[in-house]
């Protein structure tokens, strides 16, 4: 690296990808593709199932790191760094198949989020007064706004197995934001939600992003999300970049009408 690359206000972009490329066996799944999220954007990623929006996700996250290309963090490269390596330098994600702990409450689970911020050791556990307890009462005050934030102060002690998927979803972001993370990735947080619940994730992202100075990669189907969120955004179909830009015009781009509308296959 020669050192960051700043966007042109002068800043260092919280995400870049530049030319990635990652294969399975014989299969592209993605292929050159670029992306740059500035610091306090929402972006949004879009394309049909298969098209390879999970997939740069996790090359991002570090779990399946690409063949060719950087992956850049606030201008350092981080391509093939440990998935748990790139969370401590302060990237959280949602799933697009919920990871929700059953059997656990809504407390316990997004008290989890706080892992990273946790110092355990048997010294520590040892002297749990002095050392561990006063660790453990600010995690706590962290997860208590958190859940204050996103309303779930009724729920709390629920079992998640047990709530509608709406506020399973609530319940993972709340898990993510616990992190503090400075760059937020949504893989299809909107998934399986009606209108109403739609809306107030909406909302709460954009709270985040105005309250909590949170950057956010948002991976979406719905794309009256998309434009009423995101400042910019990319498609992809097939691995390959179709357009990017200002929602408003990406979606009128003929390629991305096609994608969608002829581009019905699996993922």
């Amino acid at each position: 690296m020669n050192g960051p690359v700043t966007s042109g206000s002068g800043q260092v972009p919280v995400l870049e990808c530049i030319g990635v490329e990652r294969r399975f066996g014989g299969l592209v799944a993605v292929s050159g593709v670029d992306l740059r999220l500035e610091k306090g954007e929402i972006f949004g990623l879009v394309g049909p199932n298969g098209s390879g929006k999970t997939t740069l996700t996790n090359a991002i996250t570090g779990f399946y790191p690409p063949q060719k290309g950087k992956i850049l963090l606030g201008g350092r490269d981080i391509t093939g760094t440990a998935p748990h390596k790139v969370a401590g330098m302060g990237v959280a994600r949602t799933f697009q198949n919920l990871a929700l702990f059953n059997g656990m409450s809504v407390l316990d689970n997004i008290l989890l989020g706080r892992h990273i911020h946790m110092n355990p050791g048997v010294i520590r556990t040892a002297l749990y007064w002095w050392l561990a307890r006063p660790q453990e009462i600010a995690n706590r005050e962290v997860v208590e706004e958190v859940i204050d934030f996103l309303q779930l102060e009724s729920i709390r002690h629920e079992l998640v197995d047990g709530i509608p998927i709406g506020l399973k979803k609530r319940v993972e972001l709340a898990r993510a934001l616990v992190a503090e993370p400075h760059l937020l990735i949504l893989d299809e947080p909107m998934a399986g939600m009606n209108q109403e619940e739609k809306e107030y994730m909406a909302r709460f992202i954009l709270d985040a992003r105005a309250e909590r100075g949170v950057s956010v990669l948002l991976i979406e189907h719905h794309m009256d999300v998309i434009i009423g969120i995101c400042d910019r955004m990319l498609a992809l179909n097939y691995g390959e970049m179709i357009a990017s830009g200002i929602p408003r015009e990406v979606i009128k781009n003929p390629r991305v009408i096609e994608a969608y509308i002829g581009g019905a296959h699996g993922e």
